[in-house]
């Protein structure tokens, strides 16, 4: 007969295997979840330093500067809001409000733009790494020389502010400077104010009577290189009217007035007009003696006139650090510290664009112009947003550049969220419930910055 198993024997060592296996599994399953509870009893031993430092130095702070902005200068009574529609009644906060929303558009858009025609630029010449290179450098310099260099650089003085001095070497290729700026005669002198800051002599000159044109107040040290000392009138030729215009001051005194004494200056280069009816009939440049020579058949008879473009005030350039151009001014110093910055970041992915992209619009037709708006722009637009994102959380932060560069007369006009909360909290009239508040909103302004930076990443991430 064959063989039949036997089923409750079956059953038994089929009941006591699925006994055995929900044993081991649930030993394995004690065994992860010790494991799992090891793991995190680690993982919370390592950040737990962290977390206490977090606490300590970013949660602490915030959580108490946003109390104490509730509260009055002393911190003793609750003012509620107080503080904050300060921000916006106040005239020195409602200014540092305004600079600094100009400091949110203009800088970073700036800093990126001309680190992207940088990057772009210098990517195929051959001298492209010691360019980005040299742009590169004043990141390794601190904000405060940073300052003070500017401070130097937008210096009143052309003497000493390059930027004055290259303004004014332009203006004066265009425009004359003025030779001998406040000089005017005595009142024992032959000339007198003919109106608009020019002079005329007292009588008309006549052919073979010498002409003397004495001038005060130049400085020996102002007048023209090429001046010489001064020469009496010669004995004017035949058909000429001859004369010598000179600065009639001795250092150490001792000369005579309308008298040309061996140690005084001609006025060089100085413009001479003979008027008659009130037209110009002839002119003359005195020469570095200041000797000059009329013609006699169109000057005699007429009054030597100084025009008033001999007189006037030379130009001293602008005023980069005055009321109205000190935020561009500390802006250009910023955009310079930041331009190197942007444009590292910006080489970096422009070395990653797929090249074959950009030479197949070129075999296309595309111009240069197209394929860096249509193709380089589009494909750069990550890092474009990194480098932006960057630099205007950095702008909500700055105050060391304004603070050296802006004088103390201007400073009121270039004044930030970040300068004002030091001189709220740390100045000579502290009142640290505006301080806190101006602390507070500037995270409330950070925080959109950071969700999109942060939204951008993890879109990132994803893909």
């Amino acid at each position: 007969m064959p063989w039949i198993p036997d089923s409750k024997n079956q059953r038994r060592n089929s009941n006591t295997d699925s006994n055995t296996d929900r044993d081991r599994s649930e030993v394995k399953g004690k065994g992860r979840n010790r494991n799992k509870s090891r793991s995190r009893a680690v993982a919370a031993g390592f950040l737990l330093p962290a977390l206490l430092l977090l606490g300590a130095l970013v949660v602490y702070p915030i959580g108490y500067s946003v109390r104490r902005s509730l509260f009055d200068r002393s911190g003793s009574a609750f003012v509620g809001l107080d503080n904050y529609l300060a921000l916006v009644t106040d005239d020195s906060l409602r200014t540092a409000v305004r600079n600094n929303l100009i400091w949110l558009v203009l800088a970073p858009a700036v800093a990126t733009a001309l680190g992207l025609v940088f990057a772009v630029l210098t990517e195929r010449v051959r001298w492209g790494t010691a360019f980005k290179l040299v742009v590169f450098m004043p990141m390794a310099i601190s904000m405060l020389a940073a300052g003070i260099i500017f401070r130097l650089v937008y210096e009143q003085d052309p003497d000493r502010g390059i930027a004055n001095a290259v303004w004014v070497g332009v203006h004066d290729t265009f425009a004359e400077a003025s030779g001998f700026p406040r000089a005017r005669p005595l009142p024992a002198h032959p000339l007198k104010a003919a109106g608009g800051g020019a002079y005329v002599t007292e009588e008309a000159v006549r052919a073979g009577e010498p002409v003397r044109l004495p001038l005060v107040g130049v400085a020996p040290g102002r007048m023209p290189a090429e001046a010489r000392p001064a020469r009496e009138p010669a004995p004017p030729p035949a058909g000429a009217i001859t004369g010598t215009a000179w600065l009639d001051f001795t250092r150490g005194g001792g000369g005579k007035p309308n008298v040309v004494d061996p140690a005084e200056l001609g006025l060089a280069g100085l413009r001479i007009e003979a008027v008659r009816d009130g037209k110009v009939v002839a002119t003359a440049t005195a020469a570095a003696d200041g000797t000059f020579t009329l013609p006699a058949d169109r000057a005699d008879g007429a009054v030597l006139r100084l025009p008033a473009s001999n007189f006037r005030e030379q130009y001293d350039g602008v005023e980069w650090l005055g009321p109205s151009l000190v935020t561009p001014a500390v802006i250009g110093a910023y955009v310079w510290m930041w331009a190197g910055f942007a444009m590292v970041l910006i080489g970096a992915g422009l070395a990653a664009v797929p090249r074959e992209l950009l030479e197949a619009a070129r075999v296309d037709g595309a111009n240069e112009w197209q394929v860096f708006r249509r193709i380089t722009v589009p494909l750069l637009a990550p890092v474009l947003v990194v480098v932006l994102v960057t630099l205007m959380i950095n702008v909500l932060k700055v105050f060391d550049l304004v603070f050296v560069i802006a004088p103390g007369s201007a400073q009121d006009d270039a004044n930030v969220l970040a300068l004002q909360l030091y001189r709220s909290s740390f100045g000579t009239d502290a009142d640290l419930g505006v301080g806190s508040a101006i602390a507070v909103v500037l995270l409330l302004l950070v925080l959109p910055v950071m969700a999109v930076n942060i939204r951008r990443i993890r879109r990132e991430t994803r893909r």
